[in-house]
């Protein structure tokens, strides 16, 4: 790294410029991480939210919440299975890691929510599509539907008015041969 900025600066970049390239670096080599090592040694209690985004990189989204703690959002990779939700404390410890995408918490996903408390509770969708003539729209979450290896598609349809209509499970669009 040290090599790496000194390039910079005989280019004539100033140290603002090598800042945002090194924490740019240090983003991406988060976002590669293996889970087990993104995680590892962050304690409930005991850890920061500098420890935390120290070792987990810049977080996707963050929503403050009235009481002073946050919720910080870390999908796993563009069409990853796993997105992490880290809660820190008014205090800046850390409260809890969870994993959003499972069957726990698409069973709290009912008609009325906004786009914003489903994304709150789910994290980033691996994908959205608009539907003109029906008048919705579509966000698709990948996730592993056992825990372990089986790739499923979990779908939250939205009305004109920004609301859950309904919601469905289908095939991952990835793991399926034409």
């Amino acid at each position: 790294m040290g090599l790496f900025a000194s390039m910079l600066a005989l280019f004539g970049c100033d140290q603002q410029q090598i800042d945002k390239v090194r924490q740019k670096a240090r983003d991406v080599a988060a976002a590669v991480k293996p889970d087990n090592l993104l995680l590892r040694g962050l304690q409930p209690g005991v850890s920061t939210e500098a420890q935390v985004r120290a070792q987990m990189g810049r977080p996707e989204m963050v929503w403050q919440n009235p009481d002073g703690s946050k919720r910080l959002e870390y999908p796993r990779g563009p069409a990853g299975v796993r997105t992490y939700m880290v809660d820190i404390g008014a205090d800046g410890k850390l409260l809890a890691i969870s994993q959003a995408l499972s069957a726990e918490n698409f069973a709290k996903v009912h008609p009325g929510m906004s786009e914003d408390e489903v994304r709150r509770l789910l994290g980033k969708p691996t994908g959205t599509a608009a539907y003109r003539l029906k008048n919705e729209s579509v966000w698709s979450w990948r996730w592993l539907e056992d825990g372990v290896n089986q790739p499923a598609q979990f779908n939250v349809y939205f009305g004109p008015d920004g609301k859950v209509a309904t919601t469905s499970r289908s095939n991952d669009p990835a793991t399926e041969h034409p």
